[in-house]
């Protein structure tokens, strides 16, 4: 709204004004406005004397030119309380300056021509600082004051490591090289230089502290240089993209996409972070230029100057980028600095890089490729590459998507992990590219973090960048790139499992399944997927023998319902354990879970394909009806029972008198009729798995007594001669029998995995 009026004022051609409209609310104490305006008042006694501004909103004035000129400042006007319509006080701030230029405006006229002289002198000396090559027809041409601004701002705040500079500028050295591959392959346009070899060359003089960049590209014109390096945010390559879908709309068959990097139009401005001086020579590849002179553009970032490059200087097709260093940037003149960014960013790039003669990126960007075109060896080369590694990978697994982006990916599983044994928590290690241009190493947004173990590249020419394109902007749709990348790794692994069983379990599964239980915890999203990839041992089959939750369900029995599940050390420990005893009794299959992290994932599954997942210890168990049909077999074991059973009564004084005994331990004490061999057990108890996490993690000094055990739910076989015995005793010899039952209880917890120190045993 405030264009019109601006357009009409009379402003100082070396005069930089930023308005920034704001309508939130920004409260400024007191004494704080009165400092500022007193400052504005010193500095500028002009714009001080006029009262036009409104009380209630504040007038900031800051130089950006020296403290003895204000040809260059910033001008800011914020209110202190909500403004619905900006435009009243935007434009009452615009009339007050219009009114202080205006007063100043002869002055300002009688000063613009000296001012101009003396910049374009500066601006020579500036760029005489080093060995210039001889250029005529020089022509000096301002940047255009908000190009600068934009400038300052970016080399300052756009990109997070200033060694970016070398990836931005061979990617456009890489653009420039497939343009050039286009206007070959298209016959548009004869070209000269036909036999030169299409590459990019990098030279470092440690005596003028310069990096000289060479490409073998389309090159530029005059009026290429003036367009593509004299305006920030105008891409070359954008326009070339958007030039062949024009041309494909009328017929012509292109790939109008293929190797082409940038898209912003600001990534060789990066340069001007680092550097004192920037020199390009170019020459165009075209033959209808052939005759035109190489190109000489110079700048030292406030302006720059454009000439020719002096007759007898030979200047090869495409472009050159000399890069004069700060002071404070002498480090990259280094050899081997330069090859570790050059393999960080642009290893993959299409095209030969050579570093002082020697070639660089000697490996291919192998998961752009069709997989049935890549050997098993290149793979293995590859994948040793990058996860800098000396075995062979477990699995490869490379394949292309086009939903929700195009997406290319080239997953490895190797062979072994690094976790074990206490050791160090791996990092992601999937790196994202766009294009074969590094964004983001070791990214931790596109997998989930279970998938740490998988090493590899996603690759998308669709990627919404940010402009340092150190970073992808639409986070929502990276969402749905993790998403689809963890589903088809999922389906790779059910695939594995179903066509190379043993591959899966004796590979994969054993050194692995610690991972899939920690996604069965965290990713909910794709928990029921992954469950299905979860196998177990189990009270029926042999040691080897594993089951998945399918298998299982498919030989359990009709009258069955649930999915039971025991929680044991070893395969030992699960079979004697007295939880065990009425499903061997009944014929039911148990599934065997051997670390704590199996007891969180069935806490946290707690049903596949809608059967619940009941844990042997709890109380409600019931499997009468389903043992009617083996209770005739005669395979019982009467070696434990008593010769005389407890009468019902003497059943009762017997539970009542282990609750009274042991009331600092137990909550209760019932009959069962679940046991045969055993004479109690402990149930509905707490997970033993989080009752040790809490021991480990409590940070309090001293005893760990601080973790007490609850109360316990004892469940006695009333039949068993220990408990028989007992019943006797405490008449009798009531200390032994005190002794006796503590034992009992002492068993229980042991066989229920919450005896936390065996020694608590000891007498």
């Amino acid at each position: 709204g405030t264009k019109s009026f601006l357009d009409s004022f009379v402003i100082h051609p070396h005069a930089l004004f930023l308005f920034e409209f704001r309508t939130t609310t920004m409260m400024i104490p007191t004494r704080r406005v009165v400092g500022l305006r007193r400052l504005a008042a010193a500095r500028f006694p002009a714009l001080a004397s006029r009262r036009q501004i409104d009380p209630a909103h504040l007038l900031l004035l800051s130089e950006s030119a020296s403290s003895s000129s204000a040809s260059s400042c910033r001008l800011l006007v914020y209110p202190r309380d909500n403004v619905t319509t900006p435009t009243s006080w935007s434009l009452q701030a615009a009339r007050l300056f219009s009114s202080t230029t205006t007063t100043n405006n002869d002055k300002n006229d009688s000063e613009e021509k000296s001012t101009n002289t003396a910049t374009t002198s500066a601006a020579d000396d500036a760029i005489d600082i080093k060995n210039d090559p001889k250029i005529t027809k020089k022509e000096t041409i301002e940047f255009k004051a908000e190009t600068r601004q934009i400038l300052k701002i970016m080399t300052h705040s756009l990109y997070t490591d200033k060694e970016v500079f070398i990836r931005e500028l061979v990617s456009n050295a890489s653009d420039a090289l497939e343009k050039f591959r286009h206007a070959q392959a298209a016959n548009t346009s004869a070209i000269i230089d036909e036999n030169l070899p299409m590459e990019i060359r990098i030279d470092l003089d440690e005596v003028s502290s310069s990096i000289t960049i060479t490409d073998t590209g389309i090159g530029m014109t005059r009026e290429d240089l003036i367009e593509n390096l004299g305006t920030i945010a105008r891409s070359g390559s954008r326009r070339f993209v958007e030039d062949l879908k024009r041309v494909a709309e009328g017929g012509a068959e292109v790939d109008v996409e293929k190797g082409i990097i940038g898209k912003f139009g600001v990534g060789f401005y990066a340069v001007f972070m680092v550097a004192e001086k920037v020199e390009v020579i170019s020459r165009s590849a075209l033959k209808e230029h052939e005759d035109t002179p190489a190109q000489v553009w110079t700048s030292d970032g406030s302006s720059f100057d454009l000439g020719e490059l002096e007759e007898g200087v030979r200047q090869q097709r495409g472009t050159s980028i000399k890069i004069y260093l700060d002071s404070d940037f002498w480090h990259f003149v280094d050899e081997t600095k330069l090859e570790t960014i050059l393999k960080k960013y642009s290893n993959f790039v299409g095209f030969p890089i050579y570093l002082m003669g020697k070639r660089l990126n000697s490996i291919d960007a192998i998961w752009s490729k069709d997989p049935k075109e890549v050997e098993e060896e290149n793979y293995f080369q590859f994948y040793r590459y990058i996860a800098n590694a000396i075995d062979d990978p477990m699995d490869t697994y490379h394949f292309r998507a086009d939903a929700p982006l195009d997406i290319k990916a080239l997953f490895f599983i190797p062979s072994f992990h690094t976790e074990k044994y206490g050791h160090e928590r791996m990092e992601p290690s999937v790196s994202l590219y766009c294009r074969k241009v590094l964004i983001e190493a070791n990214s931790k947004d596109i997998l989930p973090d279970w998938m740490r173990f998988v090493k590899g590249v996603v690759d998308s020419e669709d990627l919404p960048l940010a402009i340092s394109r150190e970073k992808v902007q639409d986070s929502a749709l990276i969402g749905k790139l993790r998403t689809a990348l963890t589903r088809k790794f999922i389906y790779h692994l059910a695939k594995m499992a179903k066509n190379d069983r043993e591959r899966y379990l004796e590979e994969f599964y054993k050194e692995y399944a610690f991972f899939l239980k920690e996604g069965v915890c965290q990713d909910f999203e794709f928990q029921q997927q992954m469950s299905k990839l979860l196998y177990f041992e189990t009270s029926k089959n042999q040691e080897t023998k594993m089951v998945s939750f399918d298998e299982y369900i498919a030989n359990m029995r009709p009258e069955q319902k649930d999915i039971y599940y025991l929680l044991a050390p070893t395969r030992d420990a699960a079979l004697t354990s007295p939880y065990l005893e009425t499903f061997e009794k009944a014929g039911v299959e148990v599934l065997f879970v051997f670390t704590d992290v199996d007891d969180f994932v069935m806490g946290n599954l707690k049903e596949y394909e809608g059967r619940p997942l009941v844990s042997v210890g709890n109380s409600n168990i019931d499997l009468k009806d389903i043992a009617k049909d083996v209770e005739d077999s005669g395979n019982d074991d009467d070696i434990y029972k008593a010769d005389q059973e407890l009468t019902v009564h003497e059943k009762v004084e017997i539970c009542n008198w282990f609750r009274k005994t042991f009331g600092e331990k137990l909550a209760s004490c019932t009959i069962t009729e679940r046991l045969s061999n055993s004479p109690a057990i402990v149930t509905d108890h707490e997970s033993g798995a989080l009752r040790r996490m809490m021991r480990m993690i409590d940070t309090t000094e001293g005893s760990k007594d601080g973790v007490k055990l609850p109360k316990q739910h004892m469940e006695i076989n009333a039949a068993h001669k220990i408990i028989v015995g007992i019943h006797k005793l405490r008449e009798k010899q009531p200390v032994l029998a005190k002794v006796l039952a503590e034992q009992v209880i002492d068993n229980c917890l042991v066989a229920a995995g919450l005896m936390g120190d065996s020694r608590s045993l000891l007498p």
